[in-house]
């Protein structure tokens, strides 16, 4: 038990390292032990490769060999997000923080039917608690007693699931009534969004996404074992999609919310055609730098008694799923508390 925890105290985020934004369309190319990244018009720019945490390409970028077996060298994920602003893959080094011990302690919590399906639970009901926090506490609290109810019954996965979608089926009604009405999600839409509150939306979860998936690779767990969402299915992160649920509102929603009724958000930062919309390219630079800006946010961590980033909540949110793998100790998901 004492080992774990020493084990789990050294996964601490190191600060000397950041996440690098590629919001244009770029080159990347090896340099001695720098990054060269290119773009059409302006100079070459130079990275350290020591200085990177991570990169998300929210445009297209190009790497050619040398890069990608640089990046491996320094352990550095790149995550992509496609025209429409979902992600799309990661190209990702060896794992290097996973450990066979945790693996294993994760993938028997994962198949005990009772504890997977009480992690399962707890991810629900968290996600619901925190989109009523950001959306509206007193119009959804009838709402979210009848989820509670609901998955306290909920017999497997697709139940939870289907009593979750309820829920956000309701919530985004909500949500439509605080914005303007060319911002409104008219119900949720994927690939491609259907218009520009959706657009919005799915931009910044694939955001979050690719956070929570890096935070996840800082720690031994496997993305790939999950809890809420399956893990048969090949070439998904099934538990980044698990803790991802869980932060999607303190971003997304809230950000939207915040950004419509301050006006920061404007038409000419969609472009919208029939049926289909995705953030202009100054849309996708004004939102990108909203989202960094959250994530440098910080807040006083009533348990660590310092003050933390909303990036670093990512990262405690996997470590805290760690510690209920390898020490047993209850799973109690991230929900808002300021």
């Amino acid at each position: 038990m004492q080992l774990h925890r020493l084990l789990l105290d050294r996964l601490t985020m190191a600060d000397a390292v950041r996440t690098y934004w590629l919001t244009t369309p770029c080159r990347i190319r090896r340099q001695d032990q720098s990054l060269r990244i290119e773009r059409e018009n302006g100079d070459p720019v130079h990275v350290p490769v020591t200085d990177v945490r991570d990169i998300v390409a929210l445009a297209p970028v190009d790497l050619n060999t040398a890069v990608v077996s640089l990046l491996a060298k320094y352990q550095i994920d790149v995550h992509l997000l496609s025209y429409y602003g979902d992600y799309a893959g990661s190209v990702l080094t060896a794992e290097s923080q996973t450990s066979g011990e945790t693996v294993l302690a994760q993938a028997a919590l994962a198949t005990n039917p009772t504890a997977r399906h009480q992690i399962a639970r707890a991810l629900v009901d968290a996600c619901a608690f925190n989109v009523r926090r950001v959306v509206d506490r007193k119009l959804l609290d009838r709402p979210y007693r009848v989820l509670t109810a609901a998955v306290a019954e909920a017999e497997n996965r697709d139940q939870l699931m289907g009593i979750e979608g309820n829920f956000r089926r309701t919530a985004w009604e909500v949500l439509d009534t605080k914005l303007p009405k060319w911002l409104r999600l008219d119900g949720r839409s994927r690939r491609p969004p259907r218009n520009a509150g959706n657009a919005f939306i799915s931009y910044v979860n694939g955001i979050v996404y690719a956070r929570v998936l890096t935070a996840i690779r800082l720690t031994p767990l496997h993305s790939g074992i999950g809890f809420l969402h399956s893990s048969l299915e090949r070439q998904r992160h099934a538990l980044a999609l698990d803790l991802a649920e869980v932060f999607k509102p303190l971003f997304a929603e809230r950000l939207l919310l915040r950004m419509a009724n301050r006006r920061q958000l404007e038409p000419h930062h969609f472009d919208t055609e029939v049926n289909q919309a995705m953030l202009s390219a100054d849309g996708r630079k004004l939102v990108v730098q909203a989202v960094r800006d959250e994530l440098a946010t910080t807040v006083l961590h009533r348990g660590l008694g310092r003050q933390v980033s909303y990036d670093e909540l990512l990262h405690l949110e996997a470590l805290k799923l760690t510690r209920a793998c390898l020490e047993g100790e209850p799973y109690r998901p991230f929900r808002i508390w300021w």
